[in-house]
C-alpha cells in the first residue's frame, strides 16, 4: 500500500455564508499554523490564570492574526463591508479550523460563538443511553471509619 498524494485527502478550504456570499477561506501556510496554535495555547493559560507574554496576546497581533487566518477572504470580506462581528466570528472559525478541525468550527459558527449553545443540554445528556437516572448518595468525606465497639465477654458479673 503506498501514501495517497496529500492534497488529495485534505480538504484545504473553508466554505463560510455571510448573507448572500459564502466566502472561501483558504489552508493557512504552516507558519500562521503554528502562530496560531501559539496563541491559543496562551489564551489558554492567560484564562488558566498564568503568565504569558503579552505580545502573544496584544490587540494588533490579534487583528494580524484574523487577516491570516481568513487568507484572500479577509479581503473580500472588508470589500463588502461585512460587519466587526461577522468578521471576528469568521476569523474565530477558522482559528477553531485551524486548531482542531472543520467538524469543530462548524459547531462553534453554528453556536453563534455561545459556549452554551456549544455543551448539550442537560436534559440531551440525560437522554443518553447508559446516563444515570438519579444521583449515588454521598459517602463519608471525613476520611475516618468508626470501629465496631468490642464484644463483651459474657459471664463475668459485676462487683
Amino acid at each position: 500500500m503506498a501514501f495517497e498524494a496529500l492534497d488529495e485527502l485534505l480538504d484545504d478550504s473553508l466554505a463560510l455564508p455571510i448573507g448572500d456570499t459564502t466566502y472561501t477561506v483558504p489552508a493557512p501556510s504552516a507558519a500562521v499554523g503554528l502562530r496560531t496554535q501559539a496563541i491559543i495555547n496562551a489564551a489558554a493559560v492567560a484564562a488558566d490564570g498564568g503568565r504569558v507574554d503579552e505580545q502573544v496576546l496584544s490587540d494588533a497581533a490579534e487583528r494580524d492574526l484574523y487577516a491570516e487566518v481568513l487568507g484572500s477572504a479577509h479581503a473580500e470580506m472588508v470589500a463588502d463591508g461585512v460587519s466587526w462581528p461577522a468578521l471576528k466570528h469568521s476569523a474565530i472559525t477558522a482559528m477553531v479550523w485551524i486548531a482542531q478541525d472543520k467538524a469543530a468550527a462548524e459547531k462553534f459558527w453554528n453556536a453563534a460563538g455561545d459556549p452554551s449553545r456549544l455543551a448539550p443540554n442537560r436534559e440531551a445528556r440525560r437522554a443518553r443511553p447508559g446516563a444515570a437516572k438519579s444521583t449515588p448518595s454521598r459517602g463519608s468525606t471525613s476520611g475516618t471509619s468508626t470501629r465496631p465497639a468490642p464484644a463483651r465477654q459474657g459471664g463475668r458479673k459485676r462487683r
